[in-house]
């Protein structure tokens, strides 16, 4: 498999393997074998009939969603990407269309009906899928293969970005109905002075999806059917102010723990391990993060280790009644908003250098160069500075929305045209 799975997908795999020919008494081939074959074993190592919440029958489901895969793979070059929704922490992408599945959900519908031969359907779907595709006779074709990366840049939702959101205005749009939108957001598109190009491409994203939905029902009673256009839709209509995107990795370990960091005089002893991976050219900025405790403690769990699960919340009760992931959340800022309001720039700058020459100091030596340091250093003080100029303006709820790295690169044409939205207009008597 050109990009295999992930190491908890192959070690399950091999555990079934290696279960399949205990109980059977030969090797049972996960690649080869029809699924009613293998269906018939799996009593004989679940001890009876399969049970989805059992952790050890995920395991078992798990194994044979990598063999799965890895058909797929055989047959229509599949490969597996990095999809942080995805039960397994990554889904299955083809490179002919963009066409995503999780073969572990695929997996557990068949073993909770008894039916692994559903496999074989799920399979025929897609060859015919695929097929069309290629022949030119179904939606979805691509000019150029599709690999990993660009699936994981369009799927995965690997970025965050603060918002703060004017929640009248985020109740209207959930009250309002696709067409009221539709008709807003056209008018809009027409008043700003966007490239043809980038209007189109914007079009065919945003607003082509609007009349797909019910046009006689609000965008709150679509929560279920359309998650992620609603989100959109209040993002779009609600949003008054917004940090920078970067990676969630980004924000969890380094920018959020630096807020509770602060900016001390001193530091703690380091050991030799921590000298060694400074001598290793480990960016200090991470050293810092890792070493010096938190001035004000925060959350042992919770999101981005700054938000107990008590201060997160849907963006409107509606959601309440979704199944999908949420990629767009309310948060309580009271913890964050006396470190943003203390929160210098300059200062966190300064003790991050200090901090560096103080393990020159104890390392005997210079600091390796490391260019990513400087980077990173400079787009956490962008980020920080954004946020707390959001959240002290106080227009509004601060939120969290999360989002694709392709979401994040048209961030700047969501603004252009939310700015359009809400701009006066001029009337002629």
């Amino acid at each position: 498999m050109a990009h295999p799975a992930p190491p908890h997908v192959q070690s399950a795999q091999a555990q079934v393997a290696a279960a399949l020919q205990q109980v059977e008494g030969k090797p049972v081939d996960l690649l080869t074998a029809p699924w009613t074959e293998v269906e018939v074993s799996v009593p004989k190592l679940l001890g009876g009939a399969f049970q989805p919440d059992n952790q050890n029958h995920q395991v078992l489901a798990l194994g044979l969603a990598g063999a799965f895969a890895e058909r797929l793979a055989g047959e229509h070059g599949a490969f597996w990407f990095l999809n942080r929704e995805s039960p397994e922490g990554a889904s299955v992408g083809f490179p002919d269309a963009l066409l995503v599945i999780s073969p572990f959900n695929e997996v557990m519908t068949a073993l909770v009906q008894g039916k692994l031969a559903r496999l074989e359907d799920v399979a025929g779907g897609i060859r015919r899928r695929l097929g069309e595709v290629r022949f030119g006779a179904g939606p979805g074709g691509v000019a150029q293969k599709l690999g990993p990366m660009e699936y994981q840049r369009l799927i995965d939702p690997g970025f965050m970005q603060f918002l703060v959101m004017d929640m009248a205005k985020v109740q209207k749009t959930f009250d309002s109905k696709p067409d009221v939108l539709h008709r807003e957001i056209r008018d809009a598109l027409g008043r700003t002075q966007l490239p043809p190009e980038v209007r189109q491409q914007f079009e065919g994203q945003v607003l082509s999806v609007l009349p797909q939905l019910d046009p006689n029902k609000t965008m709150a009673d679509q929560v279920e059917a359309a998650p992620r256009i609603v989100e959109l839709m209040a993002h779009l209509f609600g949003t008054v102010a917004s940090t920078g995107a970067a990676q969630n990795e980004f924000w969890g370990h380094l920018i959020l723990p630096m807020l509770f960091i602060g900016a001390p005089q001193g530091f703690p002893p380091v050991d030799e391990e921590e000298i060694g991976a400074f001598n290793q050219g480990v960016a200090p900025m991470e050293l810092f993060v890792d070493v010096v405790p938190h001035s004000v403690q925060a959350p042992e769990e919770g999101l981005l280790g700054a938000f107990d699960r008590s201060e997160v919340s849907p963006i409107h009760p509606a959601f309440q009644r979704s199944r999908a992931p949420l990629h767009l959340l309310r948060v309580d800022i009271t913890r964050l908003k006396p470190l943003l309001e203390r929160f210098d720039a300059n200062q966190m700058v300064d003790a991050v250098r200090r901090f560096t020459q103080y393990m020159e100091e104890k390392a005997g030596k210079g600091a390796p160069p490391n260019p990513q340091n400087e980077e990173m250093l400079k787009a956490a003080t962008v980020l920080l500075t954004d946020l707390k100029k959001a959240v002290g303006e106080g227009k509004g709820q601060l939120c969290l929305r999360q989002m694709t790295e392709g979401d994040a690169m048209s961030e700047q044409v969501m603004t252009v045209v939310r700015q359009a939205l809400n701009a006066p207009r001029i009337i002629l008597a």
